[in-house]
């Protein structure tokens, strides 16, 4: 408990000032690999994690020769954005001057690099005093033990990063959305789409200080992704990406503090990827949960609309109100006996049907008449456009026409009525199509 209270209250210097630069990371992060996500790039950053290892290893080993400090962090991190934009150019060659697909251009770079690096990293080692090089803590992170150095360049950088992405806002949602209109408009795309490469390189080099090449990726993939579940906005998801990526660096530092033997790094990562679950669970607009709601009262509506188009056509040839038999009505859809009593019931209790006291057969009530004549009427109107201006075979219009009724609105239903002559708009519910072409 004492050190849960040293955590929350923030005594300790240290855990500010790992906890400031973490979140400041986390929020950036989540801000750039937004757009990162939407321009389906998402493994590109993956790729410029690992293409930062032989620069790290390679400025390691050039200062040293030097007479300098291979140690010092701008000469490192110097080093690491170099080989981020040597891989990132690479890529870009693959994909222009060959055949080669994104995918398969972004895994041959990401492991040769990564290759280049792991080598340079081991005559690194062999070198005297080369295992107190530090380098494997940008393999892996060491964000518990961050200097306040390290920890406020962090922030500050991650800060720049952050106020960069909400001052071009607008000129990277166009890139994102339609890459071709901004084109037409004039819009310096190619330097537009730099600049956001630029973003994500120097992200993803100060992400090796806080969670390690391996995992950054995490945290410019797992806050959009999870923010995608929440939103269809882009400024809203945008902003859940920032605070997905901030609490994830909070609370996987908090944990750090609380059990120093567990990596801070993997924690935080951890905890982004709890922040997806939720989302991919509970998200209220793409959520499981929603999705699974929205597809039940989908399939209660076709089920309900069925129902009532076929009692109306079954009744038609007499009176759209009168009494229905039930072996009728499973006679025009392939029913199961129980499973139409049961939407019997539904719709009678939503006053749409009346049933006979005996069971055997049921009526449309006027309000049930009103809306079955309007679902009859859609896809009669769909029926003879398919037959005049599609040339589809009477037999076949039914079923097609059954795909699209549904989701024909007012303003669909007046263009039909204005392609087919004036007799048949006359009336309400035109006659059935494939008797008339019978």
């Amino acid at each position: 408990m004492e050190t849960l209270w040293r955590l929350f209250s923030l005594q300790d210097y240290n855990t500010r000032i790992v906890l400031a630069g973490a979140c400041i990371f986390g929020a950036a992060a989540g801000l750039v690999g937004t757009f990162l996500l939407l321009r389906k790039r998402s493994l590109l950053g993956d790729t410029l994690g690992h293409a930062t290892l032989p620069g790290v290893a390679g400025a390691f080993l050039v200062a040293e020769a030097l007479g300098f400090a291979g140690k010092s962090l701008p000469v490192l991190l110097f080093g690491a954005i170099l080989s981020g934009v040597t891989g990132m150019a690479a890529v870009m060659l693959i994909r222009r001057f060959s055949h080669i697909k994104d995918d398969a251009a972004l895994a041959i770079v990401l492991s040769v690099f990564f290759g280049i690096g792991v080598t340079l990293v081991t005559a690194v080692q062999q070198l005297p005093g080369g295992n107190a090089a530090g380098l494997d803590h940008f393999i892996y992170g060491k964000t518990a033990s961050m200097t306040s150095g390290d920890a406020w360049f962090i922030f500050w950088t991650s800060l720049g990063v952050a106020v960069v992405c909400v001052a071009f806002f607008k000129e990277f949602a166009l890139l994102c959305f339609d890459e071709a209109f901004a084109s037409a408009a004039g819009w310096p795309v190619r330097l537009l789409d730099l600049a956001l490469m630029a973003l994500i390189v120097l992200i993803t080099v100060v992400g090796l200080q806080a969670v390690g090449l391996l995992l950054v990726v995490a945290l410019l993939v797992i806050p959009p992704a999870a923010a995608r579940f929440w939103s269809d906005r882009l400024g809203v998801m945008t902003i859940f990406s920032a605070l997905i990526g901030l609490l994830s660096a909070a609370v996987g530092v908090g944990a750090s503090a609380v059990f120093p033997r567990l990596p801070a790094g993997a924690i935080i990562v951890l905890c982004a990827a709890g922040f997806f679950a939720v989302s991919f669970v509970f998200g209220s607009r793409r959520g499981v949960l929603v999705k699974s709601q929205d597809e039940r009262r989908s399939a209660s509506r076709l089920r309900r609309e069925h129902l009532l188009r076929a009692i109306f056509e079954c009744a038609e040839e007499d009176a759209p109100d009168q009494p229905v038999d039930m072996s009728r009505l499973l006679a025009k859809r392939p029913w199961k006996s129980k499973a139409l009593r049961a939407e019997i019931e539904r719709a009678a209790d939503d006053g749409l049907v009346a049933r006979a006291p005996d069971g055997g057969n049921v009526r449309l009530t006027s309000r049930g008449l009103a809306e079955a004549r309007r679902l009859v009427r859609n896809h009669r109107l769909w029926e003879l456009y398919l037959l005049n201006h599609a040339e589809v075979a009477p037999g076949r219009v039914d079923r097609d026409a059954d795909l699209v009724e549904h989701v024909l609105d007012p303003k669909i239903v007046d263009e039909l009525e204005a392609l087919l002559d004036g007799e048949r708009r006359q009336s309400f519910v035109p006659g059935n199509p494939e008797k008339l072409s019978t």
